[in-house]
């Protein structure tokens, strides 16, 4: 009986490790600008390491995405998506 149940905890831990999720956030820079109601975001994915998916995360790219013309903050943000095996990054620009 106690090997049924610390089995049904591994695979209980197991499953929540691979399905939770790590995010970290870091302020990159700042100008004088007001901060304005507009964000841009530009992504990319990288698989094992190896494999990004060629998306451009320049803060230019950001910006357009965001129609901004005026850069007020600059943040990149790293997510686990699937353990280190998916990672997502992200540069997030704000401004008007």
């Amino acid at each position: 009986m106690i090997k049924i149940k610390n089995a049904i905890l591994s695979v209980v831990f197991v499953g929540a490790a691979v399905l939770s999720s790590c995010s970290v956030t870091v302020p990159v820079t700042a100008t004088s600008n007001p901060v304005g109601s507009k964000v841009g975001i530009a992504k990319s994915t990288q698989i094992m390491g190896f494999f990004p998916d060629g998306g451009d995360l320049s803060v230019m790219s950001a910006a357009k995405n965001g129609g901004i013309s005026k850069i007020s903050t600059v943040d990149f943000k790293r997510s686990l998506v699937f353990l280190y095996i998916v990672v997502a990054y992200e540069t997030i620009v704000t401004g008007e």
